[in-house]
């Protein structure tokens, strides 16, 4: 919610993209603000960068970024910093040291290691923050899930699971996952039931973890570039114990590569926020070349755009940006550990038409852009 509680509007999702209409300019805006932080040159830590934050209103009212930190070797932290304002722009942040450390054997590997790109949603229902993350183990990336009353500590639930779909023909356990976040509330599962919902994107090229594998795709998918899709945990199930939150099931896809500026792959960024028209999310589209086994591409280039999902059914999506909201164009943005990225990964709502997007520049730094309406049509959100 934003400051004074006020729910976030949005315009008109036909306005974006619908199945018999897509417009050049989607209603939303995106408008860089500024760099609101960069490595300490004096922290090894951070000595490859500080990039792609999780984020949330702490019950205190203050914003807190769980920032990825690099060190050399591509050994990643997840940091904790709060954000300072002059008015209502952010300038920069209060660091507050590390909120997870690649500590278990499955956030590690012989290479290096790291617990990476967090999100950070806020489940009222249960009474815990979630945090979503990426455990850099053995077997390469695969998605972890931590708790915390207050945002101060944290409990790891685990590494996701997902049960067997004999519809699916195969194991999504077998294939490396990122990009992960949950919904902040129950919504409709698969049959009705109340379920929280996580996006995610499983990648089905096994060939890094095992040479010669390929990408053996599940029945019926016929896309072998990633996507995103939704799976379910009982609501119920999860309110009677917290440790049911990380099983998931009923995994199905819910948007694939379709637009020039995200031919390579696209995944899910910013956390839902709900609005009128549908849960707003904010995601990333990966345009240029890959060169298989690297972990930093160097021709590629990252944008951003926005989906709308169906509330009464996650996976469907009902608007959809035909063109990026944000490509990467400043210095900081086209010159870093990785160039030509901009990787949105938190949202703050700030008024009632407006929420600020923090977002991974270059993988090097973090910068902040306002979200707003083009044009009239705003609608007051369903609650």
């Amino acid at each position: 919610m934003p400051a004074g509680g006020r729910p976030l509007r949005m315009l008109s999702a036909t306005a974006i993209m619908t199945s018999d209409e897509i417009t050049r300019e989607p209603p939303y805006a995106l408008e860089r603000l500024r760099v609101v932080m960069e490595p300490d040159p004096g922290d090894p830590r951070e000595a490859w960068g500080v990039l792609n934050p999780g984020g949330s209103r702490g019950r205190d009212g203050e914003l807190y970024l769980f920032p990825r930190l690099v060190a050399e070797g591509n050994f990643s932290r997840i940091g904790k910093a709060r954000v300072l304002f002059d008015g209502d722009e952010p300038v920069g942040v209060e660091r507050l040291g590390v909120a997870l450390e690649p500590d278990e054997a499955w956030e590690r590997n012989a290479r290096t290691g790291g617990v990476e790109d967090a999100r950070v949603t806020l489940l009222g229902e249960l009474g815990v923050y979630v945090m979503t993350y990426t455990a850099y183990g053995p077997l390469g990336p695969r998605i972890g899930l931590a708790i915390s009353p207050d945002l101060a500590s944290w409990e790891r639930l685990g590494p996701a699971s997902f049960a067997y779909d004999p519809a699916l023909g195969t194991d999504l356990n077998l294939y490396p996952n990122k990009n992960a976040m949950l919904f902040p509330e129950a919504v409709p599962g698969p049959h009705g039931e109340r379920a929280y919902a996580m996006l995610h994107r499983p990648m089905w090229d096994l060939s890094s973890v095992a040479p010669g594998e390929g990408a053996p795709l599940p029945s019926g998918v016929t896309e072998s570039r990633s996507g995103i899709w939704v799976s379910f945990a009982p609501a119920e199930a999860c309110r009677a114990d917290l440790r049911a939150l990380p099983r998931f099931a009923h995994h199905r896809a819910v948007a694939l590569p379709e637009q020039p500026w995200e031919e390579l792959k696209i995944g899910a960024g910013t956390p839902p926020l709900r609005t009128a028209e549908g849960w707003l999310v904010l995601y990333h589209g990966v345009a240029g070349r890959l060169f298989p086994g690297r972990d930093h591409q160097p021709a590629v280039c990252y944008s951003a755009g926005a989906l709308l999902l169906d509330p009464a059914d996650v996976s469907r999506v009902v608007a959809r940006s035909s063109a990026p909201l944000l490509e990467p164009e400043t210095r900081e943005e086209r010159e870093g550990i990785v160039a030509n990225v901009v990787f949105p990964t938190a949202l703050d709502a700030r008024s009632e038409d407006s929420a600020d997007v923090y977002y991974g520049m270059a993988d090097s730094r973090i910068g902040a852009a306002r979200l707003t309406g083009r044009s009239p049509g705003i609608s007051t959100p369903a609650r």
